[in-house]
């Protein structure tokens, strides 16, 4: 019997990451195989699958004896930075880098809509909050990123707090272990309206700085758009290959460029080529149109940047839509969010590669996460580093090795210290308490 798409991709995402730096690109290549329509029975028995692992406790509650009650929450706001400081009664403290590119025009949800629920609260039942806050002045009208910005920013400010409570990092509040100490990156490229040979030079360029073993880059012209030089990603896609050579693991992101029949065509041309993985081949939200392209290709579709929903994952992944994951911590709500889609994609033998969504301290985040799932894909984004905000990290240069690597900072809580002076010039943003929790109750 010949292998589904989905033992294909167990197998060679499975192999790429035990060696962290593949000696090869072909170690992503799939024979053509036809998709096989799942039966009844095995749709229901992915569901129990996708279920069973979203519904098991993900923040390690167990760790704290005693309750943390939630004093003071701030968000702080200088220039073109946003950071939020939680401190609990008894005079712990937890700070978060924000996206600050959402959050200058998300803060008075956060402000009015999300701080003032958790105030009074005992935050060691974080996962039962992070549900009740959704429906207390029904936020969960607005779920999406005007939601869940904000709502990952307070998350993360509390989990700093509590590694510094006990010690330990964010991943092993979210996990018993850390099972990816250090990450392999992938270069990413942004650009998207110049030519095959400007993106090329630009991957060459970054790639020297990154020493990254695996680049992606932009295909068409974004949610349907004309693209822009015409027919770029036809020309592109072997031109890459040909410049990196056999050795560089390629993917590439069309951001819901296409329609179905053009998707299927250009990733046809990506399979020729062995490129890794194909992101968002079709709108995001387009689930009949994904489910027709991951059909007809071999090549792994990967969706999630924009995925506000924890059932419509459930629904990709159980139908075999997508191969990889990719859930932001941002604008999905957070590290316990995240993690319930990362076990469902686990039990069902799928990767998960989480997107990021700023160039603030996004990646410090990201790392922690991925150093506490089990099913890490073999490289993950690499932007850029945040040159503005004045900080240190003891344990990590936060920098990539010549292989390529990164290593996940290991110091309490985020691990990442910013100067104390530089917090000093925020203005704190005005929080109002409510006079109870009985609606969200």
């Amino acid at each position: 019997m010949r292998p589904t798409r989905r033992d294909l991709l167990k197998s060679s995402l499975a192999a790429a990451a035990a060696t962290a730096l593949p000696t090869s690109a072909q170690t992503f290549t799939r024979s053509h195989t036809t998709h096989r329509a799942l039966t009844p029975a095995e749709l229901h028995a992915n569901y129990v699958k996708c279920d069973a692992a979203a519904a098991r406790p993900v923040f390690r509650r167990d760790l704290f004896p005693n309750p943390v009650i939630i004093d003071t929450i701030e968000l702080l706001h200088y220039k073109k930075s946003w950071l939020c400081r939680v401190r609990s009664k008894d005079g712990a403290e937890g700070i978060s880098i924000s996206n600050a590119a959402q959050m200058a025009s998300l803060y008075p949800i956060f402000v009015d809509r999300i701080a003032p629920y958790w105030l009074g609260l005992d935050a060691r039942d974080l996962e039962k909050h992070l549900d009740l806050c959704m429906v207390y002045q029904s936020n969960y009208k607005a779920t999406g990123m005007a939601m869940f910005v904000p709502l990952a920013t307070l998350e993360f400010a509390i989990l700093d707090l509590f590694g510094k409570l006990v010690d330990k990092p964010i991943g092993l509040l979210i996990s018993d272990k850390i099972h990816n100490p250090s990450i392999a990156v992938y270069q990413a490229n942004g650009e998207r309206y110049i030519s095959p040979e400007e993106t090329i030079e630009h991957l060459q360029r970054d790639v020297a700085i990154s020493h990254a073993k695996a680049i992606k880059f932009k295909l068409g012209g974004r949610m349907s758009h004309v693209e822009t030089p015409p027919d770029r990603s036809a020309r592109l896609i072997p031109m890459v290959r040909k410049t990196f050579g056999d050795q560089m693991v390629i993917s590439a992101d069309s951001n819901g460029s296409y329609d179905v029949a053009e998707a299927i065509r250009i990733g046809k041309i990506m399979q020729e080529y062995k490129y890794a993985f194909y992101e968002e081949p079709v709108p995001f939200d387009d689930y009949d149109g994904l489910q027709q392209v991951a059909d007809a290709l071999d090549i792994p579709i990967a969706l999630g940047e924009q995925e506000p929903s924890t059932w419509n994952f459930r629904h990709v992944l159980a139908h075999n839509a997508v191969g990889i994951v990719q859930q932001d911590m941002f604008y999905f709500g957070g590290m316990v969010r995240c993690m319930k889609v990362a076990r469902m994609a686990a039990a069902l033998n799928k990767q998960c590669i989480p997107h990021i969504s700023s160039t603030g301290l996004g990646y410090v985040y990201m790392m922690h996460f991925v150093s506490a799932i089990t099913n890490s894909g073999p490289f993950h984004e690499f932007k850029e580093f945040n040159n503005d905000l004045p900080y240190k990290c003891d344990t990590s240069t936060l920098r990539a090795s010549s292989e390529g690597i990164i290593t996940v900072p290991t110091g309490p809580g985020v691990g990442v210290e910013i100067d104390p002076d530089y917090i000093k010039k925020h203005e704190v943003m005005k929080v109002i308490k409510p006079a109870n929790f009985k609606d969200a109750e």
